[in-house]
């Protein structure tokens, strides 16, 4: 109901459980998902990795955005690595849901520094340092311009941020964040910005 009469978006479908994802992305071929977390036999967690982990017909999977109640929740931060694009309180005002969704569907994150901070921060993770020393080694695959497009995204900064930061066209940064992805094989932009912050680089 919140999203059906927001401007530049359309609701295709809706689901009771993560069960149902799989066979109504492929029927519907959504641009973006929001997913509940908490869902009552396959939840939004489990439903994120499997999407973002299979092969979609037609292309490359949805986006997804996960709803959750908590806003430093380990839950979240796991989504946010299987590679979901983002998370929203399910408190956020109807409008601010409709940006996120569109905002995703560009292929922008929609953390913002600071949230992305409370996560890391506020989640306990006895392995961080083992993370920090993989990070760490992946990070030396990417260009020194690549490197510094990957901390700009750890900071939360959009393309036009980013490319006011470092000098370059925002058409240069669309393309520097393509290499890091191909490179380091993630699905998007939040990814970069965990890895960064996972190096310790932000």
């Amino acid at each position: 109901m919140m999203l059906d009469g927001a401007e530049g978006v359309r609701v295709v479908g809706e689901v009771d459980d993560g069960d149902g994802v799989p066979r109504a992305v492929d029927d519907l071929r959504p641009d973006v998902v929001l997913m509940d977390i908490r869902m009552p036999r396959v939840d939004g967690l489990t439903a994120t990795e499997r999407l973002r982990s299979r092969p979609a017909p037609g292309g490359d999977p949805p986006q997804v955005v996960v709803l959750t109640t908590l806003n430093a929740d380990d839950q979240v931060l796991r989504a946010l690595r299987a590679g979901a694009a983002g998370f929203l309180l399910k408190d956020t005002p109807p409008a601010d849901i409709a940006r996120a969704v569109r905002l995703v569907a560009t292929g922008e994150a929609m953390l913002s520094p600071a949230v992305t901070r409370r996560l890391i921060d506020h989640v306990a993770d006895p392995a961080r340092d083992d993370r920090r020393g993989r990070a760490e080694e992946r990070l030396t695959e990417l260009t020194d311009r690549e490197r510094e497009v990957a901390v700009a995204l750890g900071r939360g900064g959009s393309n036009a941020e980013i490319g006011a930061e470092l000098h370059m066209s925002v058409a240069t940064v669309k393309a520097h964040v393509s290499s890091v992805l191909q490179k380091l094989d993630l699905n998007n932009r939040v990814q970069i910005a965990l890895l960064a912050h996972d190096a310790g680089l932000v």
